[in-house]
């Protein structure tokens, strides 16, 4: 399955790698230069295209065309709902959330709940996303460079987990931050470039290679056709709009998303970077189903396609085989298997720092040692990445699922807890405290309990699918903090006012 050692795209890597922190040491000194002088801000496709940068994961690079060529119709469930999650945040929380002024999620849930339990359940809740959200990128880090060094799939993940870690080291250690705007602008290269390849050498039309879905579908057998645009061959329609619900109540609810919104400039800024970030994240979006469409349009004209479990363990490489069986230089492949480790290495870096960072100030220095140095903290977070680095690793061994299906009960996690908190937080001044930590726990037992007994209980994982949860989970946990927040005593008129004059102020 994996072929031989590739030495020109693992030179193409390693270049990569450090253009990447040479770029980031030439960033660092312009800011630091201009520290004080008055640097020019940013515009709105700048931070549209930062916001796109966060989001590029390998969820979207290497699972997204994956589950595409196995699931085909069903699969566009997760385009509809990770593109529609930002319109939910447009309309809904952006701007709400750039006026409330805090700087990370569980920030933004002790202040307007004053609650230091419920900044806790907060933290642990992205503790929780992130040990998630990362298998998902372990397991694509170890199918590219099992690919790349034509070696079996654990081996590899050890490896490519040992060079993640250590790029983020070497990048923490030298005090680098990414450049966001480059890093869209390299990894949506590496993806179309050798996608508009791949269309000529089928035949196809070249220059906008998306519109060439049809056409590829057009020479698949009969009964692979009818397996590819049946709607519900894949699963039922409940099934299918409970996956796109869940990942766009899980988008507007994750963490590292939000966070896009604490930190610009002004509230009309934090609202037309959610459409520039949209506009870049479709572009994404729009080309990832044709590499499903034409691995099988391959096949199609003569390829042997692959046995049903082998054809489960390519589904989340099929980025990289398609352009190694149609046959495109190697160079062009080798950017295909660089831009997905680029995309989970950034991802995996931020949910690190992340994770680490909600444990040490919002876990140990509130529960445990409140009297901590920033030194200290500082060590403390640098183990749990660690700790939690090694947690990931175990887990991604043997990973539960797609890349995609494991990213999205991250988003199932983040639609459960954070999102209903958020949502009421900001638009009803009456959620209190009690509501928050209750709709948190019952948001967490909800998520995770067809996960751990949706083999005990008949019928549970059709009507509460680990993707899928927040159909019914997200209504739910809204019932629960309404209810109990009116059954307890109302938040401070403080923060009710605050509400009421800064963040619903025009």
């Amino acid at each position: 399955m994996f072929g031989e050692f590739k030495l020109l795209p693992i030179l193409i890597l390693v270049a990569a790698l450090a253009c990447s922190l040479m770029i980031g040491l030439f960033s660092r000194r312009q800011a630091e230069r201009a520290y004080g002088v008055g640097n020019r801000q940013a515009g709105h496709a700048s931070i549209g295209a930062a916001i796109a940068s966060n989001w590029m994961s390998a969820a979207s690079f290497l699972g997204i065309a994956g589950v595409f060529y196995l699931q085909g119709y069903f699969a566009f469930a997760y385009i509809l709902g990770w593109t529609g999650g930002y319109v939910l945040l447009l309309v809904l929380m952006a701007g709400q959330i750039r006026r409330f002024g805090k700087y990370t999620a569980p920030d933004f849930v002790e202040a307007r709940y004053d609650s230091s339990l419920a900044r806790i359940c907060s933290a642990v809740i992205a503790i929780l996303i992130t040990l998630i959200y990362c298998v998902a990128q372990y397991k694509g880090i170890g199918l590219v460079f099992a690919w790349l060094f034509g070696i079996d799939y654990t081996p590899a993940l050890l490896l490519g987990t040992g060079v993640a870690l250590s790029y983020l080291v070497v990048s923490g250690t030298l005090g680098i931050s990414r450049n966001q705007q480059l890093h869209y602008v390299t990894l949506i290269l590496c993806f179309i470039i050798p996608l508009m390849v791949i269309a000529k050498q089928l035949g196809y039309s070249w220059l906008l290679p998306q519109l060439s879905y049809g056409a590829a579908l057009s020479e698949l057998p009969r009964e692979t056709v009818r397996d590819y645009l049946d709607p519900w061959a894949f699963g039922s329609p409940y099934q299918w709009i409970a996956l796109s619900f869940t990942l766009m109540v899980g988008t507007a609810g994750l963490p590292h998303v939000l966070s896009r919104f604490y930190t610009v400039p002004n509230t009309r800024d934090a609202r037309w970077g959610v459409v520039w970030g949209l506009l870049f994240i479709g572009l994404l979006y729009w080309s990832a189903p044709a590499f499903g469409a034409f691995a099988k349009a391959w096949q199609a004209r003569g390829g042997i396609p692959p046995e049903v479990g082998e054809a489960g363990m390519l589904a989340d490489l099929i980025v990289i085989k398609t352009g190694e069986w149609v046959g495109i230089p190697q160079i062009l492949v080798g950017l295909l298997a660089v831009g997905g480790i680029l995309a989970a290495f950034s991802t995996i870096t931020g949910l690190l720092i992340t994770g680490a960072g909600a444990f040490a100030y919002d876990i140990y220095y509130r529960l445990i040692n409140p009297r901590a140095s920033e030194r200290h903290l500082l060590k403390v977070a640098k183990a749990v990445t660690m700790v939690l680095a090694i947690l990931i690793l175990v887990i991604a061994v043997n990973p539960p699922g797609l890349i995609a299906e494991i990213t999205a009960v991250a988003f199932a996690l983040a639609g459960n807890t954070l999102f209903p908190v958020f949502l009421l937080g900001i638009w009803w001044d009456r959620a209190n405290k009690y509501g928050a930590v209750s709709g948190m726990l019952v948001g967490i037992v909800v998520t995770f309990t067809p996960v751990l007994a949706g083999h005990l209980i008949p019928g549970l994982r059709e009507w509460l699918p680990p993707t899928s949860s927040a159909l019914i989970g997200a209504p739910l946990v809204i019932l629960v903090m309404i209810v109990v927040s009116l059954l307890t005593p109302p938040p401070p008129e403080s923060v009710r006012r605050f509400l009421i004059e800064k963040v619903h102020s025009p």
